[in-house]
């Protein structure tokens, strides 16, 4: 993303407004250990611009500066610490004054240096709320593919047309596969993957990965295979490899030397660019070899496989509750590996290159999901606590293990998430947490950001919940037609339903009103539509509903474009019978 705005900006196609773009990599950042100027900072990159830097500052607001993959950064950039604003050692007011690299960062970003500049600052969603508290004017999350661009992706991927159709048809079932499928990389893995199952005709089609944990299997069982056969002692060379990419999770490094591969006892070989690749990379003036795995998530699955094999069994329980306690995100998803590695048969492959799964390890890894779920799903009064609760679905998810679903779940009451951006990934999760059990008695996802597509995904689970909070989420009639096939589900659940400042409009409504007065099944309903845009059209298919529906208790319909006259009709109605409240 950074490289296309920084062509863009170069080619002229747009950002027309700004004459100079400087680009900064948080990880290069994190080499410099000494107090520098920003000044200092842009020669070392840009070296041309020695002379005329002086120039360069009088038009601030003609200046972008990217600094990108906060994620990767070693530092702290704390924008709540009101220190940085009144101890001298932490400001930096001009471009030639010597401080930290955070402080300089800081003080672009919070106007006081060089104000009216413009920043743009990138990370991966486990460092951003690092920037909750920053004075950032514009958000933006990158989404990726979008429709019909993924399956682009896989038909420009295969040569053969057949398998391009056959692997994304797989793809576009599996949820969790199709909604990672956004991003160019994982896209790669998948066709990488995927491709044999549906080319080979000895491979199980049963097999096909699901999860991610049992996709990334089979990505590092082709590796073994393909380049594992001539290197002596393949299993600990791999655990190696593991314990490096281990360490680099642990002090957020995805970037190693070749002082890293001397230190564990590696040297670059066929094999190894299996799971690394080269880089060249300029310091000090002179260019050198680096090496990175192809995406975040191989150096996370690599590192836990490595763990999963060699931490005694005895010691697996403090070794993720360890990882589980660090508060910066950089163990979420090495935490849903564990958990992935401990379903059946999703690694038994690798045991034909590596060493035997401890069973007592599985054993405990799923206790210890068992003890995560449900100690985190009663505490979700802060956002600490959703977010928790959430990873701790995604252990659940990868873990493949229904039965141990509805043991946990069958005895919570309710799961809220309000307030907590929920992705179409986290969607599927929790609507596979969901389906295994008998009743949720309270799902709350109001204000989550939850869209059609990721209504789409907790589709299937809705029909499940007694109460459903779906309020605040920009749904429109598409998303609330899932909610009325939920209803029109014979084993629906549904009591309360909060579908306020959704995005509803007539036609949604009359839909969703037909869906409530067929539903047999209901024993109670409490129906919130307050905040939508529904007009005098959809009020005779709401006067029916009120009128004829014996279950109906209290319906909510203010902040509607309703005219007078259509709202006296509907306030008539408040009195037709005992207990029902109608309140516009």
């Amino acid at each position: 993303m950074v490289q296309k705005i920084v062509h863009d900006w170069a080619t002229k196609k747009r950002f027309l407004q700004f004459q100079f773009v400087f680009s900064f990599k948080f990880r290069d950042l994190n080499m410099i250990k000494d107090r520098v100027t920003l000044r200092e900072l842009i020669l070392e990159q840009y070296p041309y611009f020695k002379n005329v830097l002086g120039e360069v500052w009088k038009n601030p607001e003609g200046l972008l500066f990217i600094f990108d993959g906060l994620d990767e950064f070693k530092g702290r950039i704390d924008f709540a610490d009101s220190r940085r604003d009144t101890e001298p050692q932490h400001q930096c007011p001009d471009p030639k004054w010597w401080c930290k690299v955070f402080d300089i960062v800081y003080s672009l970003i919070q106007h006081k240096l060089l104000p009216r500049c413009s920043v743009l600052v990138t990370t991966r969603p486990t460092a951003l709320h690092l920037l909750e508290k920053a004075e950032i004017s514009v958000w933006a999350e990158i989404l990726g593919f979008v429709g019909e661009e993924r399956k682009e992706y896989f038909t420009r991927y295969f040569e053969d047309q057949t398998v391009a159709t056959a692997v994304f048809k797989h793809v576009e079932e599996n949820e969790i596969l199709y909604t990672m499928s956004y991003n160019p990389s994982p896209c790669w893995i998948l066709g990488l993957t995927l491709g044999p199952f549906f080319t080979q005709t000895h491979q199980d089609r049963q097999r096909v990965p699901k999860t991610i944990t049992q996709l990334y299997c089979y990505f590092i069982y082709n590796i073994l295979k393909n380049h594992g056969r001539k290197i002596e002692n393949l299993c600990e060379v791999f655990l190696r490899v593991g314990q490096m990419a281990f360490t680099g999770v642990a002090e957020k490094n995805i970037v190693f030397t070749d002082g890293d591969l001397i230190k564990y006892n590696l040297q670059p070989s066929q094999f190894l660019s299996g799971f690394l690749m080269e880089l060249l990379e300029r310091e000090d003036s002179a260019w050198s070899m680096v090496y990175t795995f192809p995406h975040l998530t191989i150096q996370e699955f690599v590192a836990e496989l490595a763990q999963f094999l060699t931490v005694d069994p005895g010691n697996i329980l403090k070794f993720v509750a360890d990882s589980h306690s660090t508060t910066d995100g950089r163990f979420e998803v090495f935490l849903r590996f564990v958990a992935g590695l401990s379903s059946p048969w999703a690694a038994r492959g690798l045991e034909e290159f590596l060493r035997p799964f401890p069973n007592e390890t599985t054993c405990r890894v799923i206790d210890w999901v068992k003890e995560e779920v449900q100690q985190q799903a009663g505490n979700t009064r802060s956002q600490a606590g959703k977010r928790s609760l959430l990873n701790t679905l995604h252990y659940l998810f990868e873990s493949q293990n229904p039965a141990l679903a509805q043991q946990i779940l069958g005895s919570v009451k309710t799961l809220s998430f309000r307030g907590l951006g929920l992705t179409p990934i986290d969607c599927a999760v929790l609507s596979h947490a969901i389906r295994p059990c008998g009743t949720i008695k309270h799902l709350d996802v109001e204000c989550c950001r939850i869209q059609c597509e990721g209504l789409q995904r907790l589709g299937p689970a809705l029909h499940k919940c007694q109460e459903l909070r779906l309020g605040g989420n920009d749904l429109g009639d598409s998303g609330v037609k899932l909610v009325s096939a939920a209803l029109r589900n014979p084993d629906c659940k549904i009591q309360r339903l909060w579908l306020q400042c959704v995005g509803l409009t007539d036609s949604g409504a009359v839909d969703l009103t037909s869906a409530l007065s067929t539903n047999p099944s209901l024993t109670e309903l409490e129906l919130e539509l307050r905040g939508n845009s529904l007009t005098d059209r959809s009020v005779p298919a709401l006067r029916r509903l009120i009128l004829n529906h014996p279950r109906l208790e209290w319906i909510w319909l203010g902040g509607n474009a309703f005219s007078a006259s259509r709202q006296n009709q509907l306030k008539s109605l408040r009195g037709i019978r005992h207990g029902l409240r109608v309140e516009l």
